[in-house]
């Protein structure tokens, strides 16, 4: 259990990973316009972590002291490496409903693999429950998405599917390898490693020759700055805050909430329509997370139904 005094800062991290990764699919496809996937994700986190280290080295002259470097390694090849390089990847050909669709199993994927091969411990019913209602929400909301029209390329589908199976390893890794105290450096290192993994990936993709200056424009570069301050120095390094203090599938529910985040965002900048049957996915979603934020109100729920026929009998 959190201390009572984390409280506060445990809300505003998880604030921070479910608005901000929700409009970063928008970023994406904008930094796309200008810079091919694993080389505008190299770029990100590149700037990303050598801004971090400007920080980090400020208030401490041996900031990587005590990491687990390997670990710290994994992890970042395991989530900002992969887990993120191959999701934009996908994003080149995947329409956003699919892409969004395939993100929102991360919650499942997290569950079962901690069950597996983690903690090996069989999941509560309230977590369980939760993760099922709000992943039939996205497949509601999904289902009745206009983007979901177009070509669908195998190689997109693999690629977003690694992607999640990375992810999911590297959130639960994640927990070995990063000390309460060195949350910010391991942050740091963890995205320096991934941006050199992305761009190893962007050299092997051949994607030096797609870069031209002509395609850069001021909306893509302020989508840039946007990923590199607020998707990866903010909401990196609350995941990694979070990782350090709440269990594993608490976290990943960002994942089913960022398509309702999307789906607000479309309807307060875009003016596009919420209909009736996305609001039924997003209150099954919203109960969904917080079953599994608070898996005790199943327990309480029966306990009160078990009270009240025994009332009944007496």
């Amino acid at each position: 259990m959190p201390r009572r005094a984390d409280f506060g800062a445990i809300l505003l991290a998880f604030a921070a990973i479910y608005i901000i990764w929700g409009t970063t699919y928008l970023g994406i496809a904008l930094v796309l316009r200008s810079l091919p996937p694993f080389l505008g994700g190299s770029v990100r986190f590149l700037a990303a972590s050598l801004l971090m280290f400007l920080w980090v080295r400020w208030r401490d002259p041996h900031p990587f002291a005590g990491l687990n470097v390997p670990g710290t390694a994994l992890c970042g090849v395991l989530m900002t490496g992969m887990g993120n390089g191959l999701v934009i990847y996908a994003q080149t050909g995947l329409p956003s409903g699919i892409a969004a669709l395939f993100i929102a199993v991360l919650p499942v994927l997290t569950l079962l693999l901690d069950w597996a091969f983690y903690a090996r411990r069989r999941p509560s019913a309230g977590p369980v429950i939760g993760v099922a209602l709000g992943f039939a929400g996205i497949l509601v909301l999904t289902a009745n998405m206009h983007s979901l029209s177009g070509a669908i390329r195998p190689i997109h589908v693999a690629a977003v599917s690694i992607a999640e199976l990375a992810w999911a390893n590297g959130t639960l890794l994640q927990r070995r390898y990063v000390p309460l105290g060195r949350i910010a450096a391991f942050t740091c290192l963890q995205m320096f490693v991934g941006s050199l993994f992305q761009l190893l990936l962007g050299l092997i993709h051949h994607e030096w020759g797609l870069i031209a200056l002509s395609r850069f424009t001021p909306t893509s570069l302020l989508a840039l700055l946007y990923l590199i301050v607020f998707g990866s120095l903010i909401a990196f390094n609350s995941y990694s805050f979070l990782v350090s203090r709440v269990a594993a599938q608490k976290i990943t529910t960002y994942a089913l909430v960022n398509p309702v985040i999307a789906l607000a965002l479309g309807a307060l900048v875009l003016g596009e329509k919420i209909t009736p049957v996305a609001v039924v996915a997003a209150v099954l979603v919203l109960l969904g997370v917080g079953l599994v934020l608070f898996p005790g109100a199943i327990e309480r729920s029966r306990a009160r139904g078990a009270a009240a026929v025994a009332e009944l009998k007496n």
